[in-house]
């Protein structure tokens, strides 16, 4: 015990170390969340860039944290705008849209993690057919459900692994 004593106070207060262990949690899981849709990916990375910003390792300005947060409020927001606007830029009506909506949280609990991508494309599909839409209609909408998540996820992940550098950046340089 003495020995993990003397370790915690040579690298920081024992404040510091829990704080930053806790943000590379909350780093990791922010990563995991971009795939995952029930965890709040861009929310959760921010959350660590947050917890390191009280302990004596960071020299991140009020200003950047502030910046990051807007930026992982907007990333939040087009993750929920642009899968509808996809579905809709490639013919897909309201019935797709529910569809789209109904079939990513049937694949949430039914078919985890494959059904969040599954499960939205063929709810697309299904939706537009009934609402007595042509099969090509109804697999233009299921495509830009398709593309619609691709984008916001690779958005997602993008933000995350940019506050995953800055928080190991901080952490360790």
């Amino acid at each position: 015990m003495q020995v993990l004593l003397q370790i915690t106070t040579s690298v920081g207060s024992t404040g510091d170390v829990l704080l930053a262990v806790f943000g590379s949690v909350c780093i990791i899981f922010g990563v995991i969340g971009c795939f995952i849709q029930i965890i709040p990916g861009p929310p959760l990375s921010w959350l660590g860039l947050l917890l390191l910003y009280f302990t004596s390792y960071s020299n991140i300005s009020s200003t950047a944290l502030f910046i990051w947060a807007a930026f992982a409020i907007v990333t939040v927001v087009l993750d929920y705008v642009l899968p509808n606007t996809f579905t809709q830029k490639l013919g897909g009506t309201k019935a797709g849209i529910r569809g789209s909506t109904i079939g990513m949280i049937i694949g949430i609990f039914v078919f985890p993690p494959i059904g969040m991508i599954i499960g939205p494309i063929i709810g697309a599909f299904i939706g537009e057919l009934m609402a007595k839409k042509k099969t090509e209609t109804a697999f233009r909408s299921a495509i830009g459900a398709l593309i619609g998540f691709l984008v916001t996820t690779g958005m997602k992940l993008i933000y995350s692994l940019i506050i995953a550098f800055v928080f190991l950046k901080e952490l360790f340089f």
